[in-house]
């Protein structure tokens, strides 16, 4: 096994180190088991050291599939590195594996409605009456900023961690566009609804402008952090903290929220219904196909919860 350039290969997919460490350490156990040189091992091997994982060693279907995983990885780097002629673990899959989905899954509809009810609630009608007067100014900018990211998550369906690599020339309020970056998916353009506009707009010319005034340094990033209450600066990790008081606050407004996985778990299923397979890929942003198609379920599940409440017998 070729360690040193096989974790190469791993860190070219920008894998967590934690992940280079488990697949490199799967793969020489199964050359282990295997007792084969990696020219040697064939499509059989591989599944009959699934079969052994399975019965011997008694590893759930999960773990089976991040071993397989692993094992891919490896013969895909021999492959591209002309070192053997095929690739033994292609087009195998563990079934049996989907993760399973959160159970309230919103419709557009509802989505919206969350969004309108934040607007409202913490926005046009919030009272900061219990805010010091020197906090006051604080609350409201960090409150404006959440809005138009929640937008985002709303009618976007974008990851919360993609919030941080949106710079301001990538959005577009001309073509009612904005520019999303992903390292393994590369950049994707998503529309803007109508709605969103007047946000922005806000956003860029009264919002973002105050909250510069807060950074010790110039930033092209579109949405900034600030300072916690009694602070003059803001530290350049500090938007990352948030989403947890954001989640805390659409509680407030829907009960059967969860976190924002659940928020973009709805907005595929729905993309899922009217825009297709390969077009939600895109929209969603996932490197495989096979990652949107983990969102299939839903569609079902949803489709069965209809049935049965129509049609109960």
């Amino acid at each position: 096994m070729k360690n040193t350039e096989f974790t190469i290969y791993l860190e070219s997919k920008n894998l967590s180190a934690s992940s280079i460490n488990y697949y490199t350490m799967y793969v020489e156990w199964f050359f282990k088991w295997a007792k084969k040189e990696d020219i040697q091992v064939t499509k059989p091997d591989i599944l009959k050291y699934l079969e052994y994982l399975k019965n011997r060693k008694r590893v759930q279907n999960i773990t089976q599939k991040n071993y397989l995983t692993a094992l891919n990885h490896y013969f895909t780097f021999l492959y591209q590195n002309g070192q053997t002629i095929e690739n033994p673990c292609q087009f195998l899959k563990i079934r049996g594996t989907n993760k399973k989905q959160l159970h309230k899954l919103y419709t557009m509809e509802e989505l919206e409605l969350l969004f309108d009810n934040y607007y409202q609630y913490f926005v046009r009608g919030y009272d900061d009456s219990h805010i010091p007067k020197n906090q006051q100014k604080h609350s409201e900018l960090n409150r404006q900023r959440n809005t138009v990211i929640l937008s985002l998550l709303v009618y976007q369906g974008i990851r919360t961690n993609e919030i941080n690599t949106i710079e301001t020339d990538d959005l577009d309020l001309i073509k009612a566009s904005i520019k999303i970056r992903n390292k393994k998916a590369g950049e994707r353009v998503l529309p803007l609804k109508a709605s969103q506009i007047g946000l922005f707009i806000n956003y860029v010319q009264n919002i973002r402008p105050q909250i510069v005034e807060y950074q010790t340094r110039e930033n092209e990033k579109l949405f900034l952090p600030l300072p916690k209450s009694g602070r003059r600066t803001a530290g350049k990790d500090m938007l990352k903290h948030i989403f947890k008081p954001l989640v805390g606050q659409v509680k407030t407004i829907d009960k059967q929220f969860l976190n924002f996985q659940q928020v973009r778990a709805s907005v595929i299923t729905f993309w899922l219904k009217t825009q297709g397979l390969r077009k939600t890929q895109y929209l969603a942003g996932h490197s495989t196909i096979v990652s949107t198609e983990n969102y299939l379920p839903n569609d079902i599940d949803n489709l069965i919860d209809d049935i049965n409440k129509l049609h109960p017998f």
